[in-house]
């Protein structure tokens, strides 16, 4: 949480900063130093290894002279002739002493020693050494020391040995030469065998003794140059290889001078203290400061912060203005913004729940009314759907203006009438309200005395008056349906009023159905098309002439897994509702050719007619497909069609008539008789058979009125080239009628009841001798 403000953040950003800027200075400080005193210890190593070739020099010198000077004595050359030791070893320990060397032996022509012991093998190598050279000096491993060892030849006049002189290189001697440095380095000769690695100081630790290994065999190989830094645990030092002349040239020597860098950098360690503490100090002041500053700076932004939460609240937000710098605009600008978001919320809350173009309030405030309502007893609260009669025809007779304020008007009469009522408009022609009556009589009542007052002439902009008409819609609220759920069922209840042609009503759950149960029915519809669920059942046609089956007609029948056998008059309306006719028809048309294709194969070529919905005809590419599927019939197809069908969309419901008569495909007008029949378009359709609904056939023998009617539509048929079919044919008098009459076909349950594919077929084979009987 400490890191998640702003004003934290920048402190300890701009102490971070200021840190790693005294960091990086400090660092270069002591990179500087370090640099300086490493090349002051260079420069020492250097001089004092200057120093050492100078003090080796004069010492090999020296040592040369003693040799050569002993060597050259009559006397004891005399003594090395005779084998006189008791004389040499007095000889040259005296000379010893005068030179102060360590070691001083005679080393015969034949190798052997005297005035000293020594191994064998290493009589050999020195007299193999002191025979290669005139002037032999150099290092050698003597009793595992290392000695600075220089010989003369002893002449008289041939050769009779060697005289030698060695100074031991031990630790007394690396002090007298670290004394003579000006800084207080450390000294040390090492030495390498062919057979042994390099005998280093013991007293390091073994990892530094393999470091110093490597490094004087690295400087060795590089030849003499300038010195190169070494790291060993006990701290970096600098270290300088001279490498020494080897007296044998079987073994390798060398001198190794190093100095811990610690030492050189000690002088300044209370610098780099004192230069850590103001470090140290300098960023607590900077931080502080930091933190202060941050606060100053980011007080504005934490008030715009908590300004906004606010504003995301809903609350009223402003911020103060202090300076006129960039948060100070910011401050502004987050003023003018808040401003606008109000004032933008307050039109888009009252877009929300008002009417656009009526100004009042639409359905989501009467929904809010009617949740305000819901804490109500049952049966006291009930919500109204008040309707404009014949509204569309009042829009197109004073347009959409005057139709909208003609709205406006009754809505703001009704909030006249019963403020408390929540009026709203929930649709174009609908506006909703509440009634709080004690019961459904009462609110009955109080609905017609509104729609008394209500249905007064209204005044428009010119002062013209006009008449309106008005029903009305109530639904009792249930708590549990919920406001929404009961606006609709008040809608409902007004399509209940308009359709009944009563002024007032309440909504009839009987009468509406289950409109859930319809929606599964029609999806239920598709998978039953899919599995066969559906079938198509024949219903004979007779010639009334020939006294034979000459036609069926194909009938839609579903075996629903559930609810039975559902009747065609339940389904069949609600799939040209809800769209699904199309897919209905269309397997009706493949399954009627299949079957047709059956029944000539058994010896039965009829005429097959499938009912064609209004809806499908008003589908252009309907024509198409329907075509391309006559062309697989084994006979007549004819495609049965209503006067309405024809009615609701005429020029495009001809034109594809057209194209069936075109085609072949016969067109029977069916259900003539019922509603409005059009002469002017049964004389303008294409079609061969006209079929007289069975609520006049039935009555034909009873009624003279129907017979008349049923007499004269025959007449008109066959005075306009069409064949005569009768439906509902359920008697023997009534078919004997018709055929007097000149019907040309019968249908109906004298005839056979639809049936099934296998049924029709087994009808069939028995129907001459049953039909005959009517003649």
């Amino acid at each position: 949480m400490l890191f998640q403000r702003l004003s934290t953040r920048l402190a300890v950003l701009y102490a971070g900063l200021f840190g790693a800027g005294l960091l990086l200075v400090f660092l270069c400080v002591f990179v500087a130093i370090s640099q300086a005193a490493q090349r002051q210890v260079r420069t020492e190593l250097t001089a004092t290894g200057s120093v050492f070739d100078h003090v080796w020099a004069l010492r090999t010198e020296r040592l040369r002279e003693g040799a050569q000077l002993l060597s050259r004595d009559f006397g004891f050359q005399q003594a090395v002739a005779t084998g006189d030791e008791t004389t040499i070893v007095s000889a040259m320990d005296n000379l010893r002493r005068r030179v102060g060397v360590d070691r001083a032996f005679v080393l015969d022509e034949a190798g052997r020693p005297i005035g000293a012991k020594m191994a064998p093998q290493d009589a050999q190598r020195l007299q193999a050494a002191f025979s290669a050279s005139e002037q032999p000096s150099g290092v050698v491993m003597l009793d595992d020391q290392p000695y600075h060892v220089t010989s003369a030849p002893i002449l008289s006049p041939d050769l009779l040995g060697w005289v030698a002189f060695g100074v031991r290189l031990d630790a007394e001697e690396m002090r007298e030469l670290e004394q003579l440095s000006a800084i207080p380095l450390e000294a040390a000769v090492v030495h390498r065998e062919p057979t042994h690695g390099w005998e280093t100081d013991a007293s390091l630790p073994r990892q530094d003794q393999a470091a110093v290994r490597r490094f004087i065999t690295a400087s060795l190989t590089g030849g003499r140059g300038s010195p190169e830094t070494l790291d060993l645990s006990d701290g970096r030092s600098i270290a300088l290889a001279k490498p020494l002349p080897s007296l044998d040239g079987r073994g390798q020597a060398a001198l190794l001078l190093r100095y811990p860098l610690d030492r050189a950098l000690a002088p300044f360690r209370p610098l780099f203290a004192v230069v850590a503490a103001l470090s140290l100090t300098g960023v607590l002041v900077v931080g502080f400061g930091s933190l202060l500053l941050a606060r100053g700076v980011t007080r504005p932004v934490t008030d715009l912060d908590e300004a906004a939460r606010r504003l995301q609240r809903g609350e009223d937000a402003q911020v103060e203005a202090t300076t006129d710098d960039e948060l100070g605009r910011l401050a502004h600008s987050f003023n003018a913004m808040a401003t606008t978001i109000r004032d933008r919320e307050r039109r888009i809350t009252h877009l929300a729940l008002h009417d656009e173009e009526t100004g009042l309030p639409n359905r989501l405030t009467l929904e809010r009314v009617v949740d305000g309502l819901s804490d109500r007893p049952h049966g006291q609260v009930y919500v109204a759907a008040l309707g404009v009669r014949r509204f569309d025809h009042l829009r197109g007779a004073i347009g959409y203006a005057l139709a909208a304020q003609a709205v406006r008007t009754i809505g703001n009469r009704l909030a006249g009438l019963a403020p408390s009522s929540g009026v709203a408009r929930i649709a174009t022609d609908v506006l909703g309200f509440t009634i709080v009556a004690q019961g459904p009589d009462a609110a009955v009542d109080d609905a017609r005395r509104l729609l008394t007052e209500l249905e007064q002439p209204l005044r428009m902009g010119g002062g013209d008056a006009i008449d309106v008409s008005l029903d009305l819609g109530l639904a009792a609220l249930d708590a549990s349906v919920g406001a929404a759920a009961t606006i609709e069922l008040a809608n409902v209840a007004l399509d209940q009023a308009r359709t009944g042609r009563r002024k007032v009503t309440f909504f009839d759950a009987e009468a509406y159905g289950d409109p859930a149960a319809n929606l599964s029915l029609m999806s239920s519809l598709i998978r039953a098309l899919e599995t066969g669920g559906m079938e198509l059942h024949y219903q004979p046609k007779v010639d009334l002439r020939a006294r034979r089956v000459t036609g069926v007609e194909a009938l839609a029948r579903w075996r629903h897994p559930v609810r039975g056998m559902l009747s065609p008059d339940l389904f069949v309306p609600m799939a040209e509702e809800t769209g699904h006719i199309r897919n209905l028809t269309e397997w009706a048309l493949r399954r009627a050719i299949a079957d047709q294709k059956a029944l000539a194969g058994a010896g039965f070529p009829l005429d097959v007619a499938v009912n064609i919905s209004g809806r499908t005809l008003g589908e252009p590419d309907f024509a198409d497909f329907a075509l391309a599927e006559a062309a697989e019939a084994r006979g007549a197809l004819v495609f049965e069609i209503t006067e309405t069908a024809v009615i609701e969309n005429p020029e495009l419901a001809l034109a594809m008539l057209d194209r069936f008569a075109a085609a072949g495909i016969g067109i029977s007008i069916d259900d003539f008789g019922t509603g409005l029949s059009s002469l002017a378009y049964l004389k303008r359709i294409r079609g061969q058979e006209l079929k007289i609904d069975r609520s006049i056939v039935e009555g034909v023998t009873e009624s003279q009125r129907d017979a008349l009617i049923v007499r004269s539509t025959i007449d008109l048929a066959h005075s306009l080239g069409l064949k005569v079919t009768a439906e509902g044919v359920e008697t023997e008098a009534c078919f004997a009628l018709l055929s007097a009459m000149g019907c040309d076909r019968a249908q109906g349950y004298l005839v056979g009841r639809p049936m099934p594919l296998h049924e029709l077929l087994a009808y069939l084979g028995q129907t001459d001798a049953g039909l005959r009987s009517y003649a």
